[in-house]
């Protein structure tokens, strides 16, 4: 056995933990009767949500925006759990179990992009938009051109997201309930299907705060019961972690246990990647979260600008509280879980000299929910786990089905001529389109690393939609052809960038031993190119139709600002 045993690197991408991406491949394990018993109550009272908001869903703002009628408390709930997922919380805890303190700066960097939010975008995207965030863009462009330019790259990270949201939960469910893959996935596609086709973004929204105060109870309750044995003293918690941390990685050569002192600083290494990894990764953070549309959609859902403003704030709070949950609960799975052999795999610690935990070394949180609270609350937070899948699914379907019926049907090809019900019946076969698609290509990828997907969704976000909306709602001289030309810049340079990196040309596609691109994530890249061609091309376009859109800036800049014409909630 190895004489210098390091722990390995759990994480499976520094991007795949935020959305939901590659849990590794897993083992099958033993029925967990408890998981799915508390997983049938969750979709039973989600099931009867859906029925209920089936009947108040009538017009295509209570399909796309609830109405309006969320407040900024309920809605930055829901935005909380759709963006925290399962792998979020698996993938950053067990970051932390793998990296300590070093873990905590991943945890932070899924948090940076709220901010912009907050003071940048929430309040003009509410007043200017209606349904998604392409009608912002198009309030004073071209309607064809943009909402074509906005749809594809709406579609294009919605889809890879749910690639990556159907393979994990596939990777999950085989290992958390004992179900096959393709099964978990059919049964994700079904309910993901049910509740957006016949409550629409009621339904979701419910689902999404239900699973988020599951999410946060439970998180709460494994951190709590972790500090309660160091009689709440963070200190004390971190010390006996430390010393764990060295027992584990300075061993004898005979016992992965054997106790020695440290000899070094590992566990409080700066283990960040080269610089431009590390400065793309933290952009594609940043502003990629500002340009998720299934995020950016959620805003809609809200009254007024000023609920729009309290959504993000309460979002905010709720994910910064999780994400320090998470880092507690990566530490104290250091100090239960690695002295506990029931949830060490013994056979692949003696093939490999390194510690492996019992079905994947992802499951750092599972295994201290069995040990601190038992069988009953490692079936609850199995069961959450799984719900969280679902929430985010359906919105990521919600937003993607909206670009496909709003602003492709809808404004594109009949012009703004359709009627509610044309509009969601359209809505309705692109959610199950999506559903089945879903669903297929997560049996295609059920082997392949889809953390690339993940990465490729925030890189593409933040490559073509962040640039195209961020200067068409502060930057007067934006004209049409500037929009499309840089929105779609940013989302072929990053996806070729992606195609060309490691994971993709040599891991994936097997064209050589060497990638193209030496580098992991393009958005520093592909952002700045997208940045600049909107730049250009806006400046050099002299048409008649250029002078018109430079010209309606104020007008959009006062609505912006005061919410006169914007859209109003709908009264039931």
């Amino acid at each position: 056995m190895n004489t210098s045993l390091t722990l390995p690197l759990i994480f499976i991408s520094q991007l795949s933990m935020a959305a939901g991406g590659d849990l590794g491949q897993t083992e099958r394990q033993a029925t967990n009767w408890h998981a799915i018993i508390m997983f049938i109550v969750f979709v039973a009272i989600t099931l009867f949500i859906t029925k209920w908001a089936a009947s108040r869903t009538k017009s295509a703002a209570d399909f796309y925006a609830a109405g309006g009628g969320i407040t900024g408390f309920q809605n930055g709930l829901a935005i909380a759990g759709d963006y925290m997922s399962a792998a979020s919380f698996l993938g950053i805890s067990a970051l932390v179990f793998a990296k300590g303190y070093d873990g905590l700066l991943f945890s932070i960097g899924f948090l940076v992009g709220w901010p912009i939010i907050l003071f940048m975008i929430a309040e003009r995207l509410r007043n200017l938009g209606k349904f998604t965030f392409a009608d912002v863009t198009a309030f004073r462009f071209s309607q064809g051109p943009i909402r074509s330019m906005a749809a594809i790259n709406t579609l294009v990270v919605v889809l890879f997201y749910l690639i990556a949201q159907m393979v994990g939960a596939g990777q999950l469910i085989k290992l958390l309930f004992g179900l096959d893959y393709v099964y978990a996935l059919v049964i994700v596609g079904v309910l993901m299907i049910l509740y957006v086709l016949f409550g629409g973004m009621l339904a979701t929204t419910w689902v999404q705060i239900i699973k988020a105060v599951m999410l946060l109870a439970g998180a709460t309750f494994m951190a709590l019961a972790v500090l309660s044995n160091f009689n709440f003293s963070f200190d004390a918690m971190f010390t006996k972690a430390v010393e764990v941390y060295g027992q584990v990685h300075h061993t004898d050569g005979h016992s992965i246990m054997a106790p020695s002192p440290i000899k070094d600083q590992l566990f409080l290494g700066f283990n960040i990647p080269g610089w431009v990894d590390s400065v793309s990764f933290g952009m594609a953070l940043m502003f990629g979260t500002a340009g998720l549309p299934h995020i950016l959609m959620r805003f809609f859902t809200v009254g007024n600008a000023k609920e729009a403003r309290k959504s993000v704030l309460y979002a905010t709070g709720f994910i910064g509280y999780f994400y320090i949950l998470t880092f507690v609960i990566g530490f104290g799975a250091i100090i239960y879980v690695t002295q506990n052999p029931q949830y060490l795999d013994a056979v692949k610690m003696l093939a490999t000299g390194k510690l492996a935990l019992r079905g994947g070394n992802n499951m750092a949180a599972i295994h201290l929910a069995d040990a601190v609270g038992g069988d009953l609350f490692l079936g609850f937070i199995s069961a959450v786990a799984f719900a969280t899948i679902l929430a985010v699914v359906s919105g990521l379907t919600l937003s993607g089905a909206s670009a496909v019926s709003h602003d492709i049907y809808a404004n594109v090809i009949a012009k703004g001529k359709t009627t509610d019900e044309q509009e969601i019946r359209v809505s309705k076969m692109a959610t199950l389109a999506l559903g089945v698609a879903a669903v297929l290509l997560g049996i295609v990828f059920e082997k392949q690393n889809v953390a690339f997907m993940v990465g490729l969704a925030f890189a593409v976000a933040a490559s073509s939609n962040f640039p195209v909306l961020i200067m068409s709602m502060f930057w007067k001289n934006m004209t049409t052809r500037g929009a499309v030309i840089g929105g779609l810049v940013g989302l072929v340079s990053s996806v070729i960038l992606i195609i060309l990196t490691k994971s993709m040309w040599v891991d994936t596609f097997h064209m050589g031993k060497e990638a193209i691109v030496p580098f992991k994530n393009p958005a520093m890249f592909s952002m700045i190119l997208s940045f600049v061609c909107c730049w250009f091309f806006s400046i050099t376009d002299n048409s008649s139709s250029a002078k018109e859109e430079r010209e309606k800036f104020e007008e959009q800049y006062i609505r912006s600002m005061t919410g006169i014409g914007a859209e109003k909630a709908a009264k039931h």
